[in-house]
């Protein structure tokens, strides 16, 4: 397969949008994460914030940059007829789409460890000013904690996630606009369905099921008996969405003409 990786590799460093786009994200994720740390308070007689998870806010936004990127490195091919010259070049279907998905999932560790770790810089420089001090029951964020660093890991092996879900839908649709629009439905309204409906049973089930929830408990270091899933079980549900895809989209893709 090292042909396919090195062609795919070729190709996106060559198109510019690329670099944009994964500095867009970076920015975007701690962009989001100082300024929820900013807006958050632990007064003297304490709090019950989950300090790594708000220092993580960001990555629900910077996952819809690392989404959009997905849907791009196939589509982008499809909607200039590329796609054609890159099969006809290469004809293992299944290679090209393990290509782009290894070269796609490599970018986002990088940029994913970037975005993680600035995030939590930013936390910790913001949060002692809010009042987010040891003697409030909030000791510093470090990555010498277990639980933060799990929440960190998490977070990076979750935005990887969140690009070959959206890898795997851009190729059964093969179109760029709806293929965002089908991955922000599933990460983003599926989310909010649980508070849509009554039923703590239904409530319990929608959130498991939901990538974005799902995914995300990855994030949780206190009260995790509350969850509906454990952290990881619950990054492992974002794990099945994502092959679920890849493996639709590779089937079409070697059923499907060009």
């Amino acid at each position: 397969m090292r042909r396919e990786l090195h062609a795919e590799w070729t190709k996106l460093r060559t198109v510019t949008s690329t670099a944009w786009l994964l500095l867009a994200g970076v920015a975007l994720t701690v962009a989001v994460s100082a300024a929820v740390a900013a807006t958050v308070s632990c007064p003297a007689a304490g709090c019950r914030y989950d300090t790594p998870k708000v220092a993580l806010t960001g990555v629900q936004a910077g996952q819809a940059i690392v989404a959009i990127l997905a849907v791009l490195v196939i589509t982008g091919e499809y909607g200039t007829g590329m796609i054609r010259t890159t099969l006809a070049a290469m004809p293992r279907r299944d290679a090209v789409l393990a290509a782009k998905a290894t070269i796609l999932t490599g970018l986002t560790l990088v940029t994913g460890t970037m975005s993680v770790l600035g995030s939590l810089l930013a936390a910790r420089l913001i949060l002692p000013g809010n009042g987010f001090v040891p003697a409030h029951g909030q000791p510093p964020l470090s990555l010498a904690d277990g639980p933060t660093l799990r929440a960190a890991v998490g977070s990076v092996l979750y935005l990887a996630l969140i690009a070959l879900l959206g890898l795997g839908v851009a190729t059964v649709v093969r179109d760029s606009a709806t293929a965002i629009g089908v991955v922000f439905g599933l990460l983003y309204i599926l989310a909010v369905l649980p508070v849509m409906v009554s039923d703590p049973d239904w409530q319990r089930l929608l959130w498991r099921i939901s990538p974005m929830e799902a995914g995300l408990a990855v994030q949780s270091t206190t009260r995790l008996s509350s969850l509906p899933l454990g952290p990881w079980a619950g990054l492992g549900v974002l794990a099945a969405w994502a092959a679920g895809s890849l493996l639709t989209g590779g089937l079409l893709l070697r059923l499907r003409d060009a």
